[in-house]
């Protein structure tokens, strides 16, 4: 009874897996359109090196001051900012709070085309050997009916291969769009802890004792 049932299931081809495949294309690229205005409207703007030397040199107030995009760097400087004056103990804990918090909101959705990458190539082969399985089928009906149509169990292959080719088109495009996000968020991270290891030292800059 099982035995039939899935070779019901396999003798259905990969047309449904074809259909399967295009709509996650499409999931694919709403998420890799979705992530790309995502990091252009948090992109940091010239004004890093202007920032990063403000925090050094300890005018954390002037720093928040000029930061006022939604990228995580600057929302890093106005968190210290607004903790500065418990130490610098605290605006590490802030810091380190603002970019774990951030990081969750820049990575989100990548996994889909994490996922995609990994998998989508094992769908299409998924559906190529379904079109195999029915293609040798038909090859078989053909046979008992006295008759031995091989183009068309030929055609029936190749048109399971299709699949295979429709998987990797789908991963490939994936997984480029998430290796580009993903260094792009370490690049946003690596900022971001460059900012926060300025403001402490600029912290302790000010803050320490001057000879008389």
């Amino acid at each position: 009874m099982i035995a039939e049932k899935l070779l019901a299931f396999t003798l259905l081809g990969a047309g449904w897996v074809l259909w399967l495949l295009l709509g996650l294309s499409v999931l694919s690229v709403t998420v890799m359109i979705e992530r790309t205005v995502y990091f252009a409207r948090r992109r940091m703007s010239g004004a890093f090196p202007e920032l990063l030397k403000r925090c050094l040199a300890g005018n954390l107030a002037s720093a928040a001051t000029l930061a006022t995009s939604d990228s995580m760097e600057a929302e890093v400087i106005r968190s210290a900012a607004g903790v500065a004056r418990g130490g610098t103990e605290a605006v590490e804990k802030a810091v380190a709070s603002t970019i774990d918090r951030r990081r969750l909101e820049y990575e989100q959705w990548l996994f889909v085309l994490g996922t995609l990458g990994n998998n989508a190539p094992f769908i299409g082969l998924f559906g190529t050997v379904l079109g195999i399985i029915r293609a040798f089928a038909d090859l078989s009906l053909n046979t008992r009916g006295g008759g031995s149509n091989a183009s068309s169990v030929m055609a029936g292959i190749s048109e399971a291969l299709v699949a295979t080719a429709v998987g990797l088109f789908v991963a490939i495009p994936a997984v480029l769009a998430f290796n580009i996000f993903q260094r792009l968020l370490k690049r946003v991270i690596g900022r971001s802890n460059a900012l926060g290891n300025a403001i402490a030292s600029g912290l302790h800059v000010t803050r320490a004792p001057k000879d008389t």
